[in-house]
């Protein structure tokens, strides 16, 4: 059974009686598919599975409707409970923030600006705090995180690697509708046709994956994605960004593993969505000089 404790004293004891390893999953609720997934990711890593269910105000803009978020909670209980979850932490704003809004934050460091933080200026330095509070009450032994959320994702990997937070952070796979659209508690505000349109983001990613895969370089296997993006989206969708990096966020390389990331309004919402791609390159010979072809007359 399901256990669901809403202070940080009810935590501590809860979680002391946890033997073995602990994981934990950090949400805001409304869970779905892609919650479940990170769910069994969990269970069959640790003994234990912890669930957070908070909607943290410090990740919300000032043209973001904080009271509009979905807040599901009994939904999302019997969801964890499916899922063998052992333990829910569903804490009030007050019990995070017994002093108010914090004055010391995380600081993400110059990612944090750079594609979601730049169009959600201060949104890392929210979620970084929250999360580094969380892991320290839960205690976990491994974290796992959508890569979905892939900048999110990245900088929680590097903030518990620079803070020496001890703990495993673990990515899970995107879970995706049958079109491709990436699952996300953001897809319901879509209407009909703009539940359509919303699939030019993941069109987008496969055209430039398959583009890279074929050698053709970074600079053409962007320009693919960003003509996929325009065949599918127009005129529904507007890009806010979709660039070509490397898997940690940084300039793409020339060959090897890559990520691709793209972030759209669709309609009124906004939606996020990424991609690991391999850039083949040009081919080469041994000594790493570019191929000729034997036919070609010199």
């Amino acid at each position: 059974m399901t256990e669901v404790v809403r202070t940080r004293t009810e935590l501590a004891a809860a979680r002391d009686a946890l033997p073995g390893t602990v994981a934990v999953v950090m949400t805001l609720g409304a869970l779905h598919a892609g919650h479940e997934a990170l769910l069994h990711a969990a269970r069959e890593r640790a003994d234990h599975v912890v669930v957070t269910i908070f909607v943290n105000p410090l990740q919300f803009g000032p043209t973001e409707d904080f009271d509009k978020y979905p807040r599901t909670f009994d939904a999302d209980l019997a969801v964890c409970a499916a899922a063998g979850v052992d333990l829910v932490f569903a804490p009030s704003r007050e019990e995070m923030y017994p002093t108010g809004a914090p004055l010391v934050r995380v600081d993400p460091g110059p990612l944090g600006g750079e594609l979601e933080g730049a169009s959600r200026p201060g949104f890392f330095h929210g979620v970084l705090t929250v999360v580094l509070k969380l892991l320290q009450v839960v205690r976990p032994d491994f974290a796992f995180f959508g890569e979905k959320d892939y900048q999110q994702l990245t900088l929680v990997r590097r903030m518990a690697l620079d803070l020496n937070v001890p703990v495993e952070i673990v990515g899970v796979p995107t879970v995706r509708e049958p079109d491709g659209l990436a699952l996300s508690s953001r897809n319901r505000y879509l209407s009909a046709d703009e539940r359509v349109t919303a699939s030019s983001l993941s069109a987008a990613l496969r055209a430039g994956a398959t583009a890279a895969a074929a050698g053709v370089g970074p600079d053409v296997a962007l320009a693919a994605a960003h003509e996929a993006f325009q065949a599918t989206g127009t005129p529904g969708a507007k890009l806010d960004y979709l660039v070509l990096t490397d898997p940690d966020l940084a300039p793409a390389p020339l060959a090897g593993p890559a990520r691709m990331v793209v972030a759209a309004w669709v309609g009124g919402t906004r939606l996020i969505d990424n991609l690991a791609v391999r850039l083949a390159g040009p081919a080469t010979d041994s000594l790493g000089h570019p191929a000729v072809d034997s036919k070609e007359e010199i």
